[in-house]
C-alpha cells in the first residue's frame, strides 16, 4: 500500500509517497520527479514495483506538499541533492537505487557526484543534459555566449507560469493541461484517463512560482534572446552557468546507469521545442542569429557523450529508446519500462 507522509529531515520537511517492501530484501529505491510535476506522477509505477523493493517518491523543494524553501541557483542542483541525501538519513538508508525523471535525472547525477557511496545505481528517465537546459552546443556543452544567454528563468513562457500560479485547469492552448497532453506524453500514441489527467494536473499546479521557485529570476543580456540566468529559482539552477555534471564520468568507477527515453520526446531532445534556439530556428521566436552563433542544444547527444565517457572509465551504461514514446516512458510504456528497470535493479 502506498502511504503519503511528511518526513522531517535536517534540511526540509519533505512530503513523500512511500511503498514499503514485503520481507527484508534490503532493496531501496528513491524516485525523483521532474520540473512542474510531483511525486504523484509515480503512483502507478510505485504500485507496479516488485514487492521486495522499499520505494519512496518525495516532492522536491518547490513542489507538491513539501516545505517551501527557496532555491539557490548558484549551487546548481545541489539544494535538491542535499535535500535528498538528508532524506536518506531520515529514512535510515545508507544506500539506495536512484531513479530520476527529466530534471530529476540531473538531480540524481548530482547526488552521485556529491555522495557516490550512497548511490547503488542510477536510472535516468528522459534525463536532462549534464549541461542543463539551453545555451550550449556540441557534445561537451560549450556555451553559445559568455553570459549563458538563452538559458535560465527568462527563457520560460511567462503565460504558462502565470497559468500555473493561477491554478488554471482549462484546456486552453498553452495551459498546464494543454502542455501535459501535448508534451509530457506523445499525444499520437497515449491519452491519459480522466483520473490520471486530474491527478497529474494537480501535481503540476502544486509547483511554487516566483523568483525563488519556478522559473526564477533573470538577467538582461546583450546577446539574443536578450535574457541570461539570474541567481535564484528552478530554471537558473539547471542553467549551464551553474550546472555541469561532466565530472560524473570521472568517478572511480561511476555507478551503473540505465537510461530510458522515448524517441518522440519533444522536451529533452536534440531539437527540443522548449529550447529558444530551436524555436528560433523554426521561426517561432524572432531575431534568431543563426546556427553558427546560437545553435540548438543537442541534449540527448550531450548525455550520451557523458555516459560513453563514464563507461570508458569502468562504468556500466545502457541506453534504451522506446519507439513512439514521449517524455514519460514509465507512464506511456509501463510494461517495457518496468521490465527494463527490474532487470537493471536485479543486476546492480
Amino acid at each position: 500500500m502506498i502511504t503519503p507522509r511528511m518526513i522531517h529531515t535536517g534540511r526540509l520537511n519533505t512530503h513523500v509517497l512511500e511503498r514499503p517492501a514485503t520481507g527484508e530484501s534490503g532493496r531501496r529505491l528513491l524516485l525523483v520527479h521532474g520540473n512542474v510535476s510531483g511525486s504523484a506522477f509515480f503512483q502507478e509505477l510505485l504500485d507496479a514495483l516488485p514487492a521486495d523493493i522499499h520505494a519512496v517518491a518525495p516532492d522536491l523543494r518547490g513542489y507538491g506538499a513539501s516545505e517551501a524553501k527557496g532555491i539557490d541557483a548558484t549551487r546548481g542542483l545541489r539544494d535538491w541533492s542535499d535535500d535528498l541525501l538528508s532524506l536518506l538519513d531520515a529514512l535510515g538508508w545508507e544506500r539506495a537505487h536512484w531513479l530520476g525523471w527529466s530534471l530529476g535525472g540531473g538531480v540524481i547525477l548530482q547526488a552521485a557526484l556529491d555522495a557516490p557511496g550512497r548511490v547503488q545505481s542510477l536510472t535516468l528517465v528522459a534525463g536532462i543534459s549534464p549541461f542543463g537546459f539551453g545555451g550550449t552546443h556540441g557534445p561537451e556543452g560549450a556555451p553559445n555566449a559568455a553570459d549563458f544567454a538563452g538559458s535560465g528563468g527568462g527563457t520560460v513562457n511567462a503565460g504558462f507560469v502565470a497559468a500555473v500560479a493561477a491554478g488554471d485547469r482549462s484546456d486552453e492552448p498553452g495551459s498546464p493541461r494543454d502542455v501535459l497532453r501535448k508534451y509530457y506524453v506523445n499525444p499520437a500514441t497515449f491519452t491519459p484517463t480522466p483520473e490520471q489527467e486530474e491527478a497529474w494536473l494537480d501535481a503540476m499546479l502544486s509547483t511554487r512560482t516566483g523568483d525563488d521557485f519556478y522559473p526564477g529570476d533573470l538577467s538582461p543580456s546583450p546577446t539574443w534572446p536578450s535574457v541570461a540566468p539570474g541567481t535564484r529559482g528552478v530554471a537558473n539552477a539547471f542553467s549551464p552557468k551553474y550546472l555541469n555534471l561532466s565530472a560524473f564520468a570521472h568517478l572511480t568507477p561511476p555507478p551503473p546507469v540505465l537510461w530510458v527515453r522515448g524517441d518522440a520526446d519533444t522536451i529533452v531532445s536534440d531539437t527540443s521545442l522548449f529550447d529558444l534556439a530551436q524555436l528560433g530556428a523554426l521561426g517561432a521566436v524572432p531575431g534568431w542569429p543563426g546556427a553558427d552563433v546560437c545553435p540548438p542544444q543537442p541534449m540527448v547527444t550531450q548525455l550520451r557523450a557523458l555516459l560513453a565517457r563514464a563507461q570508458a572509465n569502468g562504468g556500466s551504461c545502457r541506453e534504451i529508446v522506446l519507439p513512439g514514446v514521449g517524455h514519460a516512458p514509465f507512464i506511456e510504456a509501463p510494461g517495457e519500462f518496468l521490465a527494463a528497470l527490474t532487470s537493471h535493479l536485479d543486476t546492480t
